[in-house]
């Protein structure tokens, strides 16, 4: 029986997390054994799950991190202790996800790749792979990774360091450790960020774009409006918003900005926020706390009038999928790969912070109000994203390296 393994800052928890569980699932329909290694965060999984380390070894990473500016050099006991694993297991498949998390280190991890004869699989979820320090560099327009990074001007942002900047080091060294891997597969998942590896040192890695996928028979239309009832918007417009952390590339400062702008009868509802951010949020702004339970954000989906996805900086969302699917069109920057989850009759595509141009689109939404728009949102993502068939293309990709 041939085995996967899968490694992943989280498991069964979050975008990233519901995806290496998808693919999990995949392989084990396939009769292959599926095991996810993993940081912290774990939900229920199909998978054996194989955590890396503890809390204490989290906690001393970031600590690293904040003070090195040495995030993914950390965690090495647990990290070795790990490929003990990895060798008694001996997968025929290594995929990576998101290696970024506070929770392995990476030098141990490749120089253990390099050696091996097994093939592996990098989804990238964001350009963390190929920079000295950031996850994206789109806000303030960056192109140091193009050349070296150095005197990283996001030190501060995740993975955020307050006092040293060691991005010319991180920069040389994951050069050096991540092209050594001769059997490396690069997975981006989306275009955009497939372009920007193209640019990267790892242009000359073997590369595959798989768009994410989501579960259509979880994702659908709900006609409950219990979400209406509970936060008493029967009638109201609903624009909703959602994410896991609301932090300045999110646009939550758009979202107020907008505010000012809406009419009577409108009403924007955030998920993900945290009680802090709540408190601060003007009238016309309902925020909810994070919520994990599938079913309540279904109905958030299905209950809003158009899904607002105001990121200044992403790669794939699928939150633009899980909208789509549940039948609510999708309004989003023209940043990343966000637009691609869109068509021209499945919502709107802005200019980065144009307040102004949102306005115009909702009122233009309204005027429309199209009857079609829930049949043509969940027929393109039937069409084009259903996880069966996004993370089959993983599988046939792992036979193809084998």
């Amino acid at each position: 029986m041939k085995k996967l393994l899968q490694i992943n800052s989280v498991v069964n928890w979050g975008s990233t997390g519901r995806i290496a569980e998808g693919i999990g699932e995949i392989a084990i329909n396939n009769g292959w054994e599926s095991y996810i290694a993993y940081g912290r965060n774990e939900g229920n999984s199909l998978s054996t799950k194989i955590r890396i380390g503890n809390s204490f070894d989290i906690y001393t990473h970031i600590l690293k991190t904040r003070i090195l500016d040495r995030h993914g050099f950390a965690s090495k006991r647990s990290t070795e202790k790990f490929i003990s694993f990895v060798n008694e297991i001996k997968p025929d498949i290594i995929h990576l996800h998101n290696l970024h998390g506070y929770y392995i280190n990476i030098e141990i991890l490749f120089h253990f790749l390099s050696k091996i004869n097994t093939p592996v699989v990098w989804t990238l979820h964001d350009c963390w792979a190929f920079t000295g320090h950031c996850a994206y560099f789109d806000y303030i327009n960056c192109q140091k990774w193009q050349t070296h990074c150095k005197d990283c001007p996001q030190k501060k942002d995740y993975p955020s360091s307050c006092i040293i900047d060691n991005s010319f080091s991180n920069f040389k060294t994951k050069k050096q450790i991540f092209t050594r891997v001769e059997k490396l597969t690069i997975v981006p998942v989306s275009d955009w960020l497939s372009n920007l590896t193209a640019q990267s040192f790892l242009k000359n890695k073997k590369k595959q774009v798989i768009k994410n996928g989501i579960d259509t028979n979880i994702f659908k239309p709900s006609k409950n409006n219990l979400i209406r009832k509970k936060l008493c918007l029967e009638n109201k417009f609903i624009l909703l918003g959602v994410a896991s952390v609301w932090d300045r590339r999110k646009g939550l400062n758009d979202y107020i900005s907008l505010s000012k702008y809406l009419e009577a009868n409108d009403v924007i509802v955030l998920v993900g926020l945290n009680t802090f951010q709540i408190k601060n949020l003007p009238e016309n702004i309902i925020g909810i706390e994070r919520t994990e339970n599938i079913n309540e954000l279904v109905d958030l989906y299905s209950s809003a009038d158009l899904y607002l996805n105001l990121s200044w900086e992403d790669n794939f969302p699928t939150t633009n999928l899980e909208s789509l699917a549940c039948g609510t069109p999708v309004l989003t920057y023209n940043t990343g790969g966000s637009p691609e989850a869109i068509s021209h009759d499945t919502g709107f595509i802005v200019k980065k912070g144009d307040i102004q141009s949102i306005t115009k689109a909702i009122k233009l939404f309204k005027i429309n109000n199209n009857s079609n728009y829930a049949y043509n949102c969940r027929n393109r993502v039937l069409s084009n994203f259903k996880m069966e068939v996004q993370f089959e293309k993983y599988f046939n990709l792992y036979e193809e390296l084998l």
